[in-house]
């Protein structure tokens, strides 16, 4: 048996998988994100072994056959370790915008960050998280160790070994994505050393064995391994089978990813996405810091009810040819790269409705998702499928209405598990019971949605809305 685990912003999640790639078990601990000044966010790295140690009793049955293990992580973090392993701050999340000063004075150096990272910086990224540290916390700078991402955290927890993988770390801004090495430039520009980093691996690499008393201490398999793993976005798409090119996932999560394989690092005309590292290559990405959570926040925090399919059904009753919603509930990024964005409802009259604003909220994340699509068109990227996957997926109408925004043929899957399921894809490649070419066995599909709204005009109208505000915003 395999057990892939997914270290997400609101949970730790882990699936039980036979060597068919039938899910057995499943389980899911859920644990606090701390929202600090100057939007910020936090989390207490122990939180996440907390979890992980409710996870293993509740999975205790199955351990003793597990012969490998992954972890997806989520990405950015900042994990800082002492001299004597201790945790010395709370984990700088990937969707933290504290640090506005630090992302602009990098960012007056765009070009040649650039050419180094494939990347510009953004405010979630992990070296301006670095740069805040030393700005205002020259103390606990000072006592950095070890450098280290969420699920790298959890990997040195089970190994005592100090690696990560290059899907994860091209989001650092300290990696050098076309040479996979990292960039001495980027690190002078942090005041770190190299080896206060991990050491770099692939995804499928093995680690090694999971520590003693840990098998002890849960009936864990004494001989069972370690794969390195990788960013959460990488093995959300590996299952999915986004791995080559013409290929694209969209995941629905707290966040929102359009993810895009390609086989070299393109020339693109906008800074406004991504280019990381893929388990086989490079893809292009479009991240959204608001996506799932703005229906989370609107059914919770603003109506109060959580009654979603109440929703879905008040939704399919409405209107919303007039009004438009800006999902920037924390900034954004993609492809605005604006941690001052906020989140805005545009034509709101008497009469709207509940379940207007309701499905304004499902088409705004769709036409912010659409706007780093529209940056790899035209580069000339050509899109042929699109799977959808995460827990917004599990609305019909939100995917109908994703189908119609990108005008594209998408499919969701029969295991909505995404990133927890290519953790255990992942493992079955680093122990080489399958190769790349096997990947297709594995993948289900639930159902597939044919565009058949034409959202174009709505479309070009919401994309004017941002360069207006933008100001009032700054503001």
């Amino acid at each position: 048996m395999y057990l892939g685990l997914d270290l997400g912003t609101s949970a730790l999640k882990a699936l039980v998988s036979d060597n068919t790639g039938n899910i057995i078990a499943e389980a899911s601990e859920e644990y606090n994100v701390y929202y600090v000044a100057n939007n910020g966010t936090e989390q207490n790295p122990l939180d996440w072994i907390n979890a992980l140690d409710k996870i293993l009793k509740k999975l205790k049955p199955f351990l003793s056959n597990i012969e490998g293990l992954a972890i997806s992580g989520q990405m950015h973090g900042l994990v800082i370790l002492d001299k004597e392993d201790n945790v010395i701050r709370p984990c700088i999340l990937w969707n933290d915008g504290r640090t506005i000063k630090e992302n602009n004075e990098l960012n007056k150096y765009k070009e040649e960050i650039y050419a180094c990272c494939s990347n510009i910086s953004y405010a979630g990224f992990t070296l301006p998280k670095i740069l805040w540290l030393y700005n205002n916390e020259r103390t606990n700078f000072a006592k950095i160790a070890k450098i280290m991402l969420p699920k790298d955290y959890l990997i040195y927890y089970l190994t005592g070994e100090f690696v990560s993988d290059y899907t994860d770390m091209a989001g650092s801004l300290l990696l050098d994505v076309k040479n996979r090495c990292y960039s001495q430039k980027m690190l002078n520009i942090a005041k770190i050393k190299e080896e206060q980093l991990p050491k770099l691996k692939e995804s499928y690499d093995v680690v090694g064995k999971v520590l003693d008393n840990i098998c002890q201490k849960y009936n864990l398999n004494n001989n069972c391994l370690v794969i390195t793993g990788g960013a959460d976005n990488a093995l959300a798409a590996l299952g999915t089978n986004t791995i080559s090119e013409g290929t694209c996932n969209i995941s629905l999560g707290t966040s929102g990813t359009i993810l895009m394989p390609v086989k070299k690092v393109p020339k693109l005309n906008s800074y406004g996405v991504h280019i990381f590292s893929h388990i086989t290559g490079s893809y292009v990405m479009g991240c959204i810091l608001s996506a799932a959570n703005c229906r989370k926040w609107w059914l919770k925090n603003i109506i109060a009810d959580e009654d979603y399919s109440l929703d879905e059904k008040q939704m399919l009753e409405s209107d919303t040819t007039n009004l438009y919603f800006l999902p920037y509930l924390q900034g954004e990024r993609s492809p605005h790269n604006d941690p001052l964005a906020k989140g805005a409802f545009i034509g709101l009259t008497n009469t709207t409705t509940k379940g207007a604003m309701s499905k304004a909220i499902l088409e705004g994340v769709a036409f912010a998702l659409r706007d780093s699509l529209e940056i790899v068109k035209e580069s000339n990227i050509k899109i042929n499928t699109l799977t959808l996957c995460g827990g917004g997926a599990k609305s019909k109408l939100w995917c109908q209405i994703i189908a119609d925004v990108m005008n594209l043929e998408v499919k969701t899957l029969a295991n909505e598990q995404g990133p927890s399921f290519g953790a255990i894809l992942l493992v079955m490649l680093g122990l080489k019971k399958i190769t790349f070419s096997d990947l297709n066995k594995f993948i289900k599909y639930d159902k597939v949605y044919y565009p058949n709204n034409n959202y174009e005009q709505k479309y070009q109208k919401y994309k004017k809305i941002y360069p207006k505000l933008k100001e009032i915003f700054k503001d």
